[in-house]
């Protein structure tokens, strides 16, 4: 069973994957969303952390692609279960709470900037079901 549930965004735009950097707690990139409260559904909680995490920013088109578990970026001994969606994002996305720094990571970009989550288990799986067309991601 996995230490930490979450829900993160997988958006795409121009060939390039929305990723965070927190302030604090690990440099690695992560996705958007986050951790489930109480009763909360996985695509509410997106909705709930991307506005947190985003600011002025409506989650739309969402569409369930899986259920990933992984280590926990920057907590080796703990691990994550991240429900993943594909969606799209109204407005513009800033970094706002935790979030320090927004990323347009391409497939050209340091694999080795990703949590363990993404470069280990979530980009390799995306590109063999041909939802990331690059060989280096």
């Amino acid at each position: 069973m996995a230490d930490f549930h979450k829900a993160g965004l997988l958006h795409l735009k121009e060939g390039r994957v929305l990723l965070c950097r927190k302030k604090h707690s690990t440099s690695l990139l992560i996705l958007p969303g986050g951790k489930l409260e109480p009763g909360e559904t996985a695509e509410e909680c997106l909705r709930r952390e991307c506005r947190e995490e985003l600011g002025e920013v409506e989650v739309s088109n969402l569409h369930y692609l899986g259920d990933y578990e992984s280590s926990a970026a920057g907590q080796d001994s703990k691990t994550v279960k991240i429900a993943l969606y594909a969606g799209e994002l109204e407005g513009t996305p800033a970094p706002h709470s935790e979030i320090g720094e927004l990323v347009w990571f391409g497939p050209h970009d340091n694999q080795a900037l990703l949590a363990p989550s993404l470069r280990n288990i979530i980009f390799p799986d995306l590109r063999r079901r041909g939802f990331i067309e690059h060989e280096s991601y």
